[in-house]
Parts: structure tokens; C-alpha cells; sequence
């Protein structure tokens, strides 16, 4: 890609970034309009009695976490195999299209009511997942190859785009699904997924040669010039045999556990169906690729040299603490769901109602306001070039201005309402889009931390969400229900918890890990997001179960305890982590 053809796009520009900045803006946007839209009813749907006005399918919480976690535990994994199959063969355009494409078809699947067309959703939004996540943000990248000065500003306006389609995506989706029926939410998923592929595919004369199908040559030719670059390192710390042979065994293993745990508890089918002495078969298995992972990671970091061996163990930490936070920090997506849905006085009215009404039409309209004009400056800019595409642009936000007005209207004119379980999950948008910029200026001042100060206060402040949870649920019996001000406190420090970790880790992976493995390490940070996702759900899972033998109160003090004591123990490691870091800030 030379220079004029990256040039090009900044001729047509929209808020001092290129039109196709803002074409990718809206396809993410309602791809995760559609993701978080499903993702918010999932839990729900499952566990809702099978009787009653919008009857779900009355599975246990631990049955219904099994199936949530492995498919979120196998969103971080397929994108690793998107991105290889788009850099070598189809490239990025088309794995989005593709991936765009499957996830349609995903959605519609899980709007129809049949376990066997649920599950074939879900394994259609994992494969289509790994398609589009990877290379949406390997098109952004290459448009500003050669303005990399401008790469920070154009990443904080695609993340913006994340948080409004996940914003929008949980509020109505949430919305149509608890107050009409769960398959008009699954339903509204699809359709703006479907819609939001169309745009982007009908934008192509605006992208030029960015994101096209790769030339073999070139391939070749880019694979031969690394090779050579990394001759050296390769000679000194090849992959061997061995480690091939050890990440097959892990892989393998780590796929047949995620698949066993739900089969093992929802269908009675167990892949490992062996015991060693008291060890379940599945828990054989898990030690056994932990055995064998530890001896691939330890093999591969004695053969660097001193201080890449160093800078890599840091990276390792670092992920191991990820762990507890997304195990903790993803329970929006399990047992925050069943506790605002059973266990929330949801119920409004007279004075209350109206506040929140008008609370709720503020957090509605502003934010749809703001992107409709987003939309408006785009068209101005590109009609002449890709009318087909705003056109398109245009029916989606018909269409979400119409489902919110109606909501509204609906909210306005009752008497009394009962807020949704999904609208609680807006919250956490919304307080990134409100404090994101602050956080990032504190960053550039002279209060930058370090970044296992960064990790620990993360951690620390998500607990205190928790813990506040506890504190509102301490002594509540059955069919008592707590005030919704400890959900909406949890989430605020829930949010501010990502604020402080969630940006830091990749950023060190990229400026720690050498050339030759950070591809390796890329991976591991996915597997350990992975890993604390289906922990989430595992552990969410057990929400009923430790309710009835203790308390409420106590499950949550579980996720307020132990990433305290994570934060705590990161803190400390501080000055160790800066000797390993060998002065990389």
C-alpha cells in the first residue's frame, strides 16, 4: 500500500477522519447492536420459567452458565483462525462479509424455538465471530497506515461505535424480548446484522484496494522478507516439534473440555467419562493441558535471552490476572441477569416512574440524536460515491428511531411498569461513553500509574461493586427484593474497574513480547480472557445453588473477595514487575 493510496481517504473526511472511518464506525455498531442484543437475553430466556406470559425454557442457572460460558469462552478463540485464513486468502473485506454473513444467519436460527436450531446459532455466531472481529480492525489499521498520528483518535471513535451499538443493542432488543416475546429480541438482532453487512458491502468504492483479496506473490514475497528478518531469533528459539506437538495436545484438550461441560450437564454425555481416584475425568484432563501448557511456555521462555525472557513472564502475570478479573467482571452476563430479574424491585410508579421515564428518554434519544448526526455528515459526504450504503444507513436508523419511540411511548402512557432485566446491562455503555475520556486524561497526566497499579486498583474498584451488592442483599429472605441503586452502583464501579485494566493489557503484549512470539502471546492473553469468561459463567452458574446453602450475599462476597485480594497481591508485585519490564513503560 503506498502513500497516495492511504492519502486518498483523508480527501473526503468526516470530523477530520476519513468517510470510511465512519462506514466502519456503523458496521461494528450494529454488529454489536446484534452480539450484546443476543447476549443480554441468552441467560435470561433459558432460565425463565416455562410457564407464564413470555415462558423461556426453565434450565437450571448451572446448566444455562455451561452453555453461555463455552460459547463465550470460544468467541476469543476463533478469531485467532479469521485472522490467518484473511491475511493469506480471502482478506479482510471479504471476512467481514463472510463473518457478517454467518452471524445473520446465527441470529435467525436462535429466533426460531428449537434447542437443536438454538445450538446451531450459537456455533453460527462463534465461526462468524472469528471472521469479522479480527479484520474489521485490520481494515481501520491499514487506512491509517501512513498516518499513524491519527491511529489513537480513530480507535477512540470505532470504540464509541462498540458502546452504542452494545447500548442500543441491550436497550431495545431487551426490550421487544421481556415486554413482547424472546424471538422478536433474537429476531431484531439479526435483521440490523443483516442490514449493517449491506452498508458496508454497497461502501466498497470508498475502501479502493484496502482490505481486498491478498495477491498470492505478495503473500509470499511479505512471508519470505519476515522469515529472513527473524532468521536469527529463529535460530536460537525455534518452534520444535515438541512444541507443536504440546499446543495440538493443549488445543485439543482445552476444545473437548469447553464442549463436555455443557453435554455433561445438559444432555448427560461425558467425553472423559474415567476417574482418577477422587478426579472426575474432566478435571483430569484440565490438569493434564495445564501440565502440559506450563512445560510449552517454560520450554520456550528458557530458550530467549535474558531480558526478553524477563519482559515475557511480566506479560504471563499480567494475564494470570485477567483471569480474575473477566471471572468476575463478565457475571453481567450470568448472575447479574438472574439477580436483577428475581431478586431487583424492578416495579415503578407515580413519581418514580416518571423520573426514571425521563431518565430513560435522555439516555434514549441523546445518544441516538448524536449518532443520527454522525449519520447526516456521512451522507453529505459520500451520497455521490456510495448511495446504495446510506440508503441502507438510513432504513437502520428509521428503524431503531421507530422501536425507541415506541418504547417510549409505551413506558410514558402506563401507569405502572416494570423496568426490563436487560436495561441494567445498558449501563455499563454508558458509563464508558461518560467516563472514558476522563480516565484517558488522567492517564497523560502526571498521575499515570504504573501498570500493575493500573491492574490492581482495576480489580480493586470492580470488587468494590460487589461488595456493594453483598451489602445490599445481606439479611434479604425469600421474596424480598433489593433496591435497583445497588445494580446501578455495582455496574458504575464495575465500568470504572474496566476503565483501569481492560486498555493495558494488549498495549504491554504488543510492547513487551519479541517479534517471533507475539503472535504465541496474542493468543495466550485471548485464551486467558477466554478462560475467565467460561469461569464466569461457571461460577455465575452456581448462583441459586449458593443462595439456597448460604446466602445471596455470600455469592457475591466471592467476586468482591477475590479480585481484592488479586489487586492486593498485583500491587505488591509492582517493583518485581519493573525489573522485569526492563524499563518499558
Amino acid at each position: 500500500m503506498n502513500q497516495n493510496t492511504t492519502d486518498q481517504f483523508f480527501k473526503s473526511t468526516v470530523l477530520g477522519h476519513p468517510s470510511g472511518l465512519f462506514v466502519l464506525f456503523f458496521t461494528e455498531m450494529w454488529e454489536r447492536f446484534s452480539f450484546y442484543g443476543m447476549r443480554v437475553l441468552l441467560i435470561n430466556f433459558l432460565t425463565m420459567a416455562i410457564i407464564g406470559d413470555n415462558a423461556g425454557w426453565g434450565w437450571s442457572s448451572e446448566n444455562a452458565g455451561a452453555l453461555y460460558g463455552t460459547y463465550a469462552m470460544l468467541l476469543y478463540i476463533t478469531p485467532i483462525f479469521g485472522g490467518i485464513i484473511a491475511d493469506k486468502y480471502i482478506g479482510y473485506r471479504w471476512a467481514v462479509v463472510v463473518g457478517a454473513l454467518i452471524m445473520t444467519l446465527g441470529h435467525a436460527s436462535m429466533a426460531v424455538d428449537s434447542p437443536t436450531m438454538l445450538y446451531v446459532g450459537l456455533g453460527l455466531l462463534v465461526i462468524g465471530t472469528g471472521f469479522f472481529k479480527p479484520n474489521i480492525t485490520s481494515i481501520l489499521s491499514e487506512m491509517y497506515k501512513n498516518n499513524p498520528e491519527k491511529k489513537d483518535g480513530a480507535y477512540t471513535i470505532f470504540y464509541m461505535g462498540v458502546n452504542a451499538g452494545a447500548f442500543f443493542g441491550m436497550m431495545l432488543c431487551g426490550y421487544l424480548a421481556e415486554k413482547v416475546g424472546w424471538h422478536w429480541g433474537f429476531g431484531l438482532a439479526g435483521v440490523f446484522m443483516l442490514l449493517g453487512t449491506l452498508q458496508f458491502w454497497l461502501a466498497k468504492p470508498l475502501f479502493g484496494a484496502i482490505g481486498e483479496v491478498p495477491n498470492r506473490a505478495e503473500v509470499k514475497k511479505a512471508e519470505e522478507l519476515a522469515k529472513q528478518s527473524n532468521l536469527d531469533e529463529d535460530r536460537r528459539n525455534p518452534f520444535t516439534l515438541v512444541d507443536k506437538v504440546l499446543i495440538v495436545i493443549t488445543t485439543v484438550i482445552g476444545l473437548l473440555y469447553a464442549f463436555n461441560d455443557p453435554l455433561s450437564k445438559i444432555a448427560d454425555i461425558n467425553l472423559f467419562p474415567f476417574k482418577l481416584g477422587a478426579l472426575d475425568g474432566q478435571n483430569v484432563m484440565i490438569i493434564a493441558a495445564l501440565v502440559f501448557f506450563l512445560i510449552l511456555v517454560i520450554s520456550r521462555l528458557m530458550r530467549y535471552t535474558t531480558v526478553i525472557r524477563h519482559r515475557m513472564i511480566a506479560v504471563i502475570i499480567f494475564a494470570f490476572f485477567t483471569v480474575f478479573f473477566w471471572m468476575s467482571f463478565e457475571q453481567g452476563a450470568s448472575s447479574l441477569v438472574i439477580f436483577a430479574r428475581d431478586s431487583v424491585d424492578r416495579t415503578l410508579e407515580g413519581t418514580a416512574l416518571t423520573i426514571f421515564n425521563v431518565v430513560n428518554t435522555l439516555l434514549t434519544i441523546v445518544p441516538l440524536l448524536i449518532v443520527s448526526w454522525v449519520l447526516i455528515l456521512l451522507g453529505k459526504q459520500t451520497w455521490k460515491k456510495i448511495p446504495g450504503s446510506n440508503v441502507v444507513l438510513a432504513i437502520c436508523f428509521l428503524g431503531v428511531w421507530s422501536v425507541a419511540i415506541w418504547m417510549l411511548y409505551k413506558e410514558f402512557t402506563a401507569t405502572s411498569s416494570e423496568i426490563t432485566v436487560s436495561w441494567f446491562s445498558i449501563l455499563n455503555s454508558f458509563f464508558i461513553i461518560a467516563f472514558a475520556s476522563t480516565v484517558s486524561k488522567l492517564w497523560d497526566s502526571k498521575y499515570n500509574p504504573s501498570a500493575a497499579y493500573k491492574y490492581g486498583l482495576g480489580l480493586i474498584i470492580m470488587a468494590i461493586g460487589f461488595g456493594l451488592l453483598a451489602y445490599g442483599a445481606y439479611g434479604i429472605k425469600e421474596g424480598i427484593k433489593v433496591s435497583m441503586i445497588w445494580l446501578v452502583l455495582a455496574y458504575l464501579f464495575h465500568t470504572l474497574g474496566e476503565l483501569f485494566l481492560s486498555p493495558v493489557g494488549l498495549s504491554y503484549v504488543s510492547k513487551l513480547v519479541p517479534a517471533r512470539m507475539i503472535a504465541f502471546m496474542f493468543g495466550m492473553w485471548y485464551l486467558a480472557i477466554a478462560i475467565g469468561n467460561k469461569l464466569a459463567a461457571v461460577l455465575g452458574g452456581q448462583i441459586d445453588n449458593i443462595t439456597q446453602q448460604y446466602s445471596l450475599s455470600t455469592f457475591f462476597l466471592i467476586f468482591a473477595i477475590v479480585p481484592v485480594i488479586a489487586g492486593v497481591l498485583v500491587i505488591a508485585l509492582n517493583p518485581l514487575l519493573k525489573r522485569l519490564m526492563h524499563g518499558v513503560r
